[in-house]
């Protein structure tokens, strides 16, 4: 009888990424074109992802244990289902610099960060961030903190109301326990 091989299922695959990423960065390695065999670097191409996402997440964990797996998970999930069915697969030829940004500190409705977050929403979702951008950096769990608001949740938002900041913010300003304490 011949010997059934299964394929690591999606999750799995996932999971190995990050803890590959992880044990890397602990190792001292900084390069992340050199954290993933091509069996993974295919499978982050399937899904959407970068090399440097993972490195992101692998080095923010190590260093201040946040964002933990189950966030990066929820993120990678996101970006991949849009990347599958929005995108149908093909990745955007552009690329979103830190400069494109609104600044830190512009404000919308009195919500700072909120002008800056929402494009790098979208950016994650395209796949379009340059290396030096992370969605779910140190300030964006600052803000995601101080409003209440998942990282997942938000990024599904953004890709609900993707063409209509409009409503983007008007949930974060109804869903924002700073905005709507108690």
């Amino acid at each position: 009888m011949a010997e059934i091989v299964s394929t690591p299922s999606y999750t799995e695959q996932l999971k190995a990424v990050w803890e590959t990423a992880v044990v890397l960065y602990q190792k001292g390695e900084r390069d992340s074109s050199r954290f993933f065999d091509p069996t993974q670097k295919a499978f982050l191409d399937s899904i959407g992802a970068s090399a440097q996402e993972v490195f992101d997440f692998a080095e923010d964990w190590v260093n201040g244990q946040d964002p933990d797996f189950l966030t990066f998970a929820l993120l990678a999930d996101c970006r991949r289902n849009y990347f599958i069915i929005r995108q149908k697969g093909e990745r955007s030829n552009k690329i979103v610099d830190t400069g494109d940004l609104p600044p830190k500190d512009e404000q919308v409705w009195g919500v700072e960060w909120l002008p800056r977050i929402i494009p790098k929403a979208k950016a994650k979702l395209r796949g379009e961030m340059s290396p030096d951008l992370m969605y779910c950096c140190g300030g964006d769990r600052n803000f995601f903190r101080k409003h209440g608001i998942d990282p997942s949740t938000f990024l599904h938002v953004v890709a609900t109301y993707e063409n209509d900041d409009d409503a983007i913010i008007d949930w974060v300003l109804k869903h924002s326990i700073s905005v709507n304490p108690g």
